[in-house]
């Protein structure tokens, strides 16, 4: 005969799959079978709002992460650019290389390029190209 859970027990299933997203985790964090774990889960009245606000907080707080390390990453992305742009680096680079590491910064500088009524950027790598072409001519 199963033994039957407890209160607390079945609180502390849903606690643990809200968190772990997975009925097989939450299964062996609590010594009980994937399919008593699905049961408690199904069954909890409350599940589905504290799943959505469990999602909400996760999404606040990645977001907050991400805000507070705006101005790191924006630091690495400006030594990346201008190590892009270095002519010693370029030198050494192969044309697979540099045609890679343009491409990738394109690619998301210009992800959204249709819906951005500014395509200074993209006006900007044309000019640039261009001007390149002229100086390897001359």
């Amino acid at each position: 005969m199963a033994k039957r859970l407890t209160d607390r027990q079945k609180k502390k299933i849903v606690a643990d799959y809200l968190e772990l997203q997975s009925y097989n985790a939450t299964a062996k964090e609590n010594g009980v079978s994937k399919d008593t774990v699905k049961r408690v889960v199904l069954n909890c009245e409350e599940f589905a709002q504290k799943a959505q606000q469990k999602k909400e907080q996760n999404t606040a707080d990645m977001l907050e992460f991400m805000d507070s390390r705006k101005g790191v990453a924006q630091g690495v992305i400006d030594k990346y650019l201008k190590a892009l742009a270095d002519p010693e680096k370029l030198d050494q680079a192969t044309l697979s290389q540099i045609a890679t590491a343009l491409g990738i910064v394109v690619d998301k500088f210009t992800k959204d390029i249709q819906k951005q009524p500014d395509t200074s950027l993209f006006s900007s790598i044309v000019k640039t190209a261009g001007d390149f072409k002229h100086e390897q001519k001359a």
